[in-house]
């Protein structure tokens, strides 16, 4: 009996092992891990981990790591890794710095991945997509999308009996025509345009000539006619009384203290995420357009600006599992309901159709211009050269001389050419 016993025991024994080996068998998958790092802030944190998490749920073979830092010490971090070789295998980017890095041989081209289907940008307009590209390589897909704008009242229109224009075909004589009628029949001027940085505004005039503001070397335009014009419009509505004394339009203030804000310019000359803030402080209904075209325009002056991108670091040890996730991240609309657009205005038409049903109404205008603005678009000009802030302020400084008409016309376009070419050589 006790014989019986110890051959029973010793057979359930041997029956241990194989029961104990033969159930992870039957349910491991493969499996694979892959690090994701952003820079970010307490809002996009928590939405990014619930996207992080969402995605595993619905990919449970890929495990993600995360990694967040605030932008003060992201390209720190991410520069050590760099030179340790631990980069992870997603990364979230900046225009700024694509051209650097692509000149590093640190990012991966992601056309391979959009080959194979791992990507799909089959609802991208290709124009979201040209800020991302090296030398036809595309080493970052945006993560949202903003785009230079004007915002007018359309209330003062309607007073002076004007028709609200078609902004994809209105030129610049449309524009200082109806600045001049509204000044005429109500007394609302205009505001200098892009007093804060004004090389926003000639630089969409010098795109449409097909040239671009800044070279590889100096200016990258030799006619001065744009760039004059851009000042020119200026100083005759300035004349005629209808443009905003420079001296009180070139004061530093908040949105809400602005004279676009008061109700005494009919326009002001933005981005499109500033128009949140400025339809707030203006307390009163507000519509976006784009910039106006010049005679014989050759190309578009409007472009889109990325906000951030996703890159794959060209030593990613797991670089499918991270395009897998971008693409997630890019197209699934229920993602896309949870992010809410925290990056900025998503690029796949689907999605951003989808949130515009979703967002407030000042947002929604938001979205249906960045719609528009991305059928009007040209190609993103390559990140500013070295000396370009120097160049901005040098720009900001003679603007001011040619309006308060402490110089001449000709002798401030003279003098940006002049000082452009030093400064950017």
């Amino acid at each position: 009996m006790k014989r019986n016993l110890l051959l029973i025991a010793l057979a359930c024994l041997l029956l241990v092992p194989s029961f104990i080996f033969a159930q992870p068998a039957a349910e491991t998958k493969t499996s694979s891990t892959m690090r994701l790092a952003w820079w970010g802030n307490p809002t996009r944190d928590e939405r990014t981990l619930k996207a992080v998490e969402m995605f595993m749920a619905k990919y449970p073979e890929i495990k993600i790591e995360t990694e967040t830092t605030g932008w003060a010490g992201y390209w720190d971090k991410m520069n050590t890794q760099a030179a340790a070789g631990s980069l992870p295998d997603l990364m979230q980017h900046d225009y700024a710095y694509m051209l650097q890095w692509v000149s590093r041989n640190q990012l991966a081209d992601l056309t391979p991945y959009v080959q194979k289907g791992i990507i799909d940008l089959s609802k991208i307009n290709d124009s979201f997509l040209s800020g991302g590209r090296v030398n036809g390589k595309l080493y970052g897909i945006s993560l949202g999308t903003n785009a230079v704008c004007l915002t007018y009242d359309p209330a003062v229109l309607a007073k002076a009996g004007i028709a609200e224009p078609d902004s994809t075909t209105w030129t610049w004589e449309d524009f200082e025509r109806i600045a001049l009628e509204i000044y005429r029949k109500t007394g609302v001027q205009t505001i200098p345009f892009f007093t804060t940085d004004p090389k926003v505004g000639f630089d969409n005039m010098i795109r449409q000539t097909g040239a671009a503001t800044y070279g590889k070397t100096g200016l990258g335009f030799t006619d001065p006619s744009a760039l004059r014009e851009f000042y020119a419009i200026q100083l005759r509505l300035l004349d005629a009384g209808a443009l905003i004394r420079p001296e009180v339009a070139f004061v530093t203030v908040t949105p809400e203290e602005s004279e676009f804000a008061k109700g005494r310019s009919w326009v002001e000359f933005i981005w499109s995420n500033q128009y949140v803030s400025t339809q707030a402080a203006a307390k009163r209904p507000l519509k976006l357009a784009l910039l106006p075209n010049i005679k014989n325009a050759k190309a578009k002056g409007t472009f889109l600006k990325p906000s951030m991108f996703f890159s794959i670091p060209a030593s990613a040890e797991n670089p499918e599992a991270a395009a897998k996730f971008l693409n997630y991240f890019l197209n699934d609309i229920a993602v896309n309901d949870m992010l809410m657009g925290e990056r900025g205005v998503p690029i796949p038409d689907d999605v951003r159709e989808h949130m515009a049903t979703k967002v407030d109404a000042i947002n929604k205008q938001i979205f249906d211009y960045i719609s528009l603005a991305s059928k009007n678009a040209g190609p993103i000009d390559p990140p500013d050269p070295a000396g370009s802030g120097e160049f901005l302020k040098m720009v900001r400084d003679v603007t001011q001389e040619i309006l308060y008409k402490r110089i001449s016309l000709d002798e401030g376009v003279s003098k940006i050419m002049t000082q452009g070419n030093r400064i950017l050589k």
